[in-house]
């Protein structure tokens, strides 16, 4: 039953993914061997680990996503919540600086335009 919880969360975000404008889908693990090893693919340069647990264990989550993102040079994030709560998200520090710098200088260029 978790792991049909897992794959339902795993649809839903990669539906939600789309509706931001993403071509992304859930990717079929086989035992994690799928050459890819996030849980979603279609974000450019990021990692899904997608997590729909009610115990958290965030740091056990982001080791799993830093050490598949190794392989894929992207950064890793994991996407989790319990039952009856809004979708997190959670990356390190560093990776979420590079983010808003890159979101930060286009929003400078947008309000330089106004």
């Amino acid at each position: 039953m978790s792991r049909d919880k897992g794959k339902r969360f795993e649809r839903e975000l990669a539906a939600a993914f789309r509706e931001y404008g993403y071509d992304a889908r859930r990717t079929s693990q086989y035992c994690g061997q799928t050459g890819d090893a996030a849980d979603v693919v279609g974000l450019p340069g990021i990692h899904v680990e997608a997590k729909h647990v009610e115990k958290i264990q965030i740091y056990d989550w982001m080791a799993q996503a830093i050490h598949d993102a190794e392989k894929s040079g992207r950064k890793p994030v994991v996407f989790f919540r319990k039952n009856r709560t809004e979708t997190l998200v959670t990356m390190r520090l560093d990776d979420w600086m590079d983010l808003y710098k890159e979101w930060d200088a286009s929003y400078e260029l947008s309000v330089k335009d106004k």
